[in-house]
């Protein structure tokens, strides 16, 4: 340490010297002197103590390059140890900030936050994927259950663990579920939160028109209370490729006829479990439902759907439909 400060002493007075100032006086001004980087600039600060820091933001350009600066850092680090510990993250440090500025920003700036944005009715597949692509995460992901996050986007700091945002979108996902069935309109049909879950999650799937969800969600409760097949494209969709995304084709009727876990044209009730993350508006959908009779709903060509109570005024519904599609350009 004493050969460090006499090193120190040595260096101020040269600079001091040639620039015809004291060294109090050159030290003042370099500490309070504006830096060299153009812009402002996120750097990560590692740890390790204060030689890799000063070695991490000089290769930034946040600190100008050279001994004699490092060293005078290192005596503002010391003398001004009474305003705080130095933090190791990452950190946006201002364009040109002096040394003063840099202390300051170490000592008590906020890490960078990096943003992920999941959207309503993705399956585990898709969910992975973005995760896998997110920057500046670390570690493995762990395995998602299907319905498992709660769809919304998330903050996140530098060399977060993928493990530790999925617990947080894990979390989420509980919390909104526990809210939603306290609040719950009681139907039979509902007995628990996994079958509203899965509802949900249907429901999402259906319809991209949020005020129509209720509906949805009615028509699968009447039809569960009818012990009539729910018979839901999507949950056939989700039985062929788990979510991997769209086929490309429309259903074929042998994909239709062909049984599986998720197959509710052909199996009685639910499917096995969820097909994709619902958002919070599907969920309180299905624990609030609309009122009515209706059983069946077909697209209208227009995005959204047209819901019948009995199957003459569906048949007639669709007839609709496949005369507008057949008349929409090719």
């Amino acid at each position: 340490m004493v050969r460090r400060l006499v090193t120190l002493m040595a260096v101020l007075l040269t600079l001091a010297a040639g620039a015809g100032i004291g060294v109090a006086g050159w030290g003042w001004w370099a500490y309070r002197a504006p830096g060299p980087a153009a812009e402002a600039r996120a750097v990560v600060v590692p740890r390790g103590g204060i030689g890799s820091t000063i070695a991490a933001l000089q290769q930034a350009g946040v600190l100008a390059g050279g001994q004699a600066r490092a060293l005078l850092f290192r005596a503002a680090v010391r003398l001004t140890r009474r305003d705080g510990v130095l933090h190791a993250a990452e950190l946006e440090f201002p364009a040109h900030g002096s040394m003063a500025d840099v202390l300051s920003v170490l000592r008590h700036a906020h890490p960078v936050l990096h943003w992920v944005t999941v959207p309503e009715g993705l399956s585990s597949l898709q969910v992975a994927d973005i995760l896998d692509r997110a920057p500046v995460l670390s570690g493995a992901l762990p395995t998602l259950t299907e319905g498992g996050i709660l769809p919304q986007t998330y903050d996140y700091e530098w060399g977060t663990p993928r493990a530790a945002l999925l617990a947080r979108m894990r979390s989420a996902m509980n919390a909104a579920l526990d809210t939603v069935w306290r609040d719950r309109e009681a139907v039979a049909e509902i007995p628990d939160r996994r079958t509203l879950l899965i509802l949900a999650s249907m429901v999402e799937r259906e319809t991209a028109i949020p005020a129509e969800r209720r509906m949805v969600a009615r028509v699968f409760i009447n039809r569960l209370r009818q012990g009539m097949r729910l018979q839901s494209d999507p949950t056939v969709v989700y039985g062929i490729n788990r979510g991997a995304g769209p086929l490309g084709h429309a259903l074929t009727r042998a994909e239709l006829e062909t049984p599986s876990a998720y197959n509710t044209y052909t199996l009685p009730g639910l499917p096995a479990g969820p097909i994709c993350s619902p958002g919070l508006v599907s969920l309180q959908a299905v624990a609030h439902p609309a009122g009515g009779d209706a059983l069946y709903f077909v697209a209208d060509g227009n995005g959204g759907h047209i819901f019948a109570d009995s199957l003459a005024d569906h048949n007639r519904n669709v007839a609709v439909y496949r005369a507008h599609r057949q008349g929409m350009p090719r």
